[in-house]
């Protein structure tokens, strides 16, 4: 088995007490078996307040405090366990986070969440084009699996740079047969109010944009984004890449793209909206959105079943 990721895989560090939106705070954090087994061994008072902080439900995971933290994280924002036991300590969910793995027949094929602040800011700032690589940071071998051959070339196709960013995710639509997701505002909004909602902020930002649907002026925030479309083409890079392998039939693959073109889309006008706002949209806006979207959207598998599901071909 090869292990391949995208080149800028090995950059991500977390950055714990500096990060804005910790993955300890209103997260369930699992504990698998291994490591529980390990928190059951710990001697003293630590060792006491971890196994009094574990639900003894079917499925273990930390209690969070009133505040929906996890009961470890201190106020500094690091994280008690790592700091008197040492990262080894870590359950699996923490160690990996946000780090996802998707095994294929003949590799192993890593990347990081967009979900995380500090992923989504070395995916979002790459300014060159995504390639993925070994472990050794060769190139990666093509695959002859039918939806790694049709992935790859969607990949190459909303890569082509010949081409201003929505004219491609469009021509990639149509070059391979992919349905073509819901672009109008006011339905955007519209359909993402349908889904499960978890964070609140989330929500604002949608009922705003339905509704200021009719104002918001999409041509003039496209003229301010000219020279930062490789933030778009990251996104859909990162989507296509982590989604499309993920059944064996090239109408999920498909799926992938339009499912990309959408996320395009909402982000877009989103982005329009703030902009129209505040006066600006600065990279950090971004970052905040896409992280938003991937946190909705993406570790929701009810929400991202469910638009897979309608953009089938």
């Amino acid at each position: 088995m090869i292990h391949i990721f995208p080149d800028y895989y090995e950059k991500f560090t977390c950055i714990s007490s500096r990060c804005r939106h910790s993955c300890c705070v209103s997260w369930e954090i699992d504990i698998d078996p291994e490591t529980h087994s390990l928190y059951q061994s710990i001697p003293g008072a630590l060792g006491d307040r971890i196994r009094k902080s574990i639900s003894r439900g079917e499925d273990p995971h930390f209690i969070l405090d009133k505040d929906e933290r996890c009961p470890f994280l201190m106020s500094d924002g690091l994280c008690e366990i790592i700091k008197e036991l040492g990262h080894a300590s870590l359950c699996e969910i923490c160690a990996e986070h946000p780090r996802f793995h998707n095994p294929l027949t003949d590799r192993i094929e890593s990347g990081l969440g967009l979900c995380c602040e500090e992923a989504a800011r070395i995916i979002i700032t790459n300014k060159e084009k995504t390639f993925l690589v070994t472990e050794d940071q060769g190139k990666a071998p093509r695959s002859t699996d039918p939806v790694l051959v049709i992935r790859d070339a969607m990949l190459s196709s909303v890569q082509n740079r010949d081409l201003d960013i929505r004219s491609r995710l469009y021509a990639s639509l149509d070059l391979f047969g992919a349905s073509v997701p819901e672009n109008d505002v006011r339905a955007l909004a519209d359909l993402f109010l349908s889904l499960e909602q978890m964070d609140s902020k989330w929500t604002e930002l949608l009922i705003s944009l339905k509704e200021n649907a009719e104002s918001v002026d999409l041509d003039a925030f496209d003229d301010f984004m000219s020279d930062r479309q490789s933030e778009y083409e990251q996104l859909a890079v990162y989507i296509i890449y982590r989604h499309a392998a993920k059944s064996s039939e090239v109408s999920y693959a498909l799926s992938s793209l339009s499912f990309a073109v959408l996320a395009y889309e909402l982000i877009r006008a989103l982005g329009a909206l703030i902009y129209q706002n505040e006066g600006s949209f600065d990279t950090e806006s971004q970052i905040m959105l896409m992280r938003l979207f991937s946190c909705e959207i993406e570790y929701s598998e009810e929400n991202t079943d469910y638009l897979l599901d309608i953009l089938a071909p």
